[in-house]
């Protein structure tokens, strides 16, 4: 009678160094991916002499409490429309495309700025919206 246990072998799989591996290849991955420059060809593009940034011969601005101005003069928003068309073929003379940049408080309402926006357009002005 043999009363000795039998040895069993269970096959098991050694993980130890296969998250040392998985770790390795993920940083390797991860600083070829920031070194690929998707952008192969370089182009040297050319510097301007002059300062070639529109000017602000027009400022709207809405402030908090929904007022509107136009330079440093509150305006009526029903009026707005006649007075920036006045405003821009006062500064034809001076500039091709007079530009309209609007100034607009982040509580201000999106549809003012749009309406502003509109009837810059329709005057024939370039817009530029800022909105702080």
């Amino acid at each position: 009678m043999n009363i000795r246990k039998r040895l069993k072998s269970h096959p098991e799989v050694h993980t130890g160094a296969l998250n040392d591996i998985l770790f390795i290849l993920l940083l390797f991955f991860l600083i070829v991916s920031t070194l690929a420059n998707p952008n192969v060809v370089r182009v040297n593009n050319p510097k301007g002499q002059k300062d070639t940034k529109a000017k602000q011969t027009i400022v709207v601005s809405i402030d908090k409490e929904q007022k509107i101005y136009v330079g440093q003069t509150q305006v009526q928003p029903d009026m707005l429309d006649s007075l920036l068309k006045m405003e821009v073929n006062k500064a034809r003379p001076q500039v091709d495309t007079p530009s309209v940049v609007i100034n607009a408080d982040t509580i201000a309402y999106y549809g003012e700025v749009f309406r502003i926006m509109q009837s810059a357009k329709r005057a024939g002005a370039k817009v530029v919206a800022n909105v702080k």
